[in-house]
């Protein structure tokens, strides 16, 4: 089985990159919302994203990846403190899927065999500490999008049906891509996402050239293309841990508070999700560029981001959300 194709290697498509980038530094950032049309790299971004975070330690028996024995369910009767480290987990959640897939039931194999009653965990487990993609986002069954609403916003899983009473930590990064021609996300799902990106194929000739080459280079010369993109992907994620360590100290100026709020006002963004959001968004850039304060230069990188996907629509605007955002931004920050 081939490995993903290199993160690194990706060529263009710099605001996919940094939003995911930013989410590998401070998960709490909420999600990456990826918008753009068929054939733009979504998909193959999420799986690159996989193969380059760094890994977490996690109990060898815990099905949700607890770092530590006392944070394992206690349905699942871990006895053994041992720990391992093992990939970031990236889990799909695929369209079709059931809500005793997305969520676990109860594991009718156990309940025929041996009469006893378990619970056999589902996909939120899996994603615990790691990443959960949906591909075609907006077209989620609207139940599933419910469960992902009430568990985004609990960090629980919660499971009380067929006799069963369960819970456990469910926390993890949502990255959704979809195409906008093929319906509209839903308003309480879309302001769960903390970053926003529209993608579209490159117009530059140069790059068009370049992502064929990279292409066929990893179908047809594989090992070598890993191997010269390996570099890349290390320094990569080398970068992201001290991203995390800059960012435990990082100053944060009552300025830059007064501004991050006087944005969001002037762009008449619903309730204070966004101000959160772009600061943290705005403090994970800084410590990114390893700087050591936040500024008003940060918040004004990443204000398209977090804040596109938060707009009251304007029908006497038909400029795009990102191009009234970018304007929006030059008037209150300069």
């Amino acid at each position: 089985m081939k490995q993903p194709f290199p993160f690194s290697a990706i060529v263009g498509q710099s605001d996919m990159k940094l939003a995911m980038l930013m989410t590998a530094i401070d998960p709490s950032i909420g999600g990456v919302l990826v918008f753009g049309d068929r054939g733009t790299g979504k998909s193959t971004a999420v799986r690159a994203l996989a193969a380059l975070l760094p890994p977490i330690e996690a109990v060898k028996a815990c099905p949700v990846n607890a770092a530590r024995i006392e944070d394992c369910p206690p349905w699942a009767n871990v006895t053994d403190a041992k720990t391992h480290q093992i990939p970031t987990p990236v889990i799909d959640l695929p369209l079709g899927a059931s809500e005793d897939r997305v969520t676990g039931a109860l594991d009718i194999e156990k309940a025929l065999t041996k009469g006893e009653k378990a619970f056999q965990p589902g996909l939120l487990a899996a994603a615990n500490r790691g990443y959960l993609y949906i591909d075609e986002v907006n077209l989620l069954e609207d139940h599933i999008v419910d469960l992902l609403l009430d568990v985004a916003q609990s960090g629980q899983n919660v499971i009380e049906r067929e006799g069963l009473s369960i819970r456990h930590a469910a926390r993890f990064v949502l990255v959704g891509s979809g195409n906008p021609e093929e319906g509209e996300l839903r308003p309480q799902l879309l302001d769960r996402f903390g970053l926003s990106v529209d993608v579209a194929s490159p117009t530059d000739i140069n790059d068009r050239v370049e992502v064929i080459k990279r292409r066929d280079a990893y179908d047809n010369d594989h090992t070598a293309f890993m191997l010269r993109w390996q570099a890349e992907d290390a320094m990569l994620r080398d970068e992201i841990l001290r991203a995390r360590t800059t960012l435990a100290k990082l100053t944060t100026p009552e300025s830059a508070l007064f501004d991050v709020a006087q944005l969001c006002i002037k762009l008449g963004s619903d309730g204070l999700r966004g101000e959160l959001t772009l600061l943290k968004a705005a403090r994970a850039y800084a410590a990114y560029r390893n700087d050591t304060a936040l500024t008003r230069s940060h918040i004004r990188d990443v204000a398209p981001l977090a804040l596109r996907h938060r707009l009251r629509r304007d029908p006497l605007d038909e400029a795009g959300s990102g191009t009234r955002v970018t304007r929006i931004v030059q008037d209150v920050l300069g």
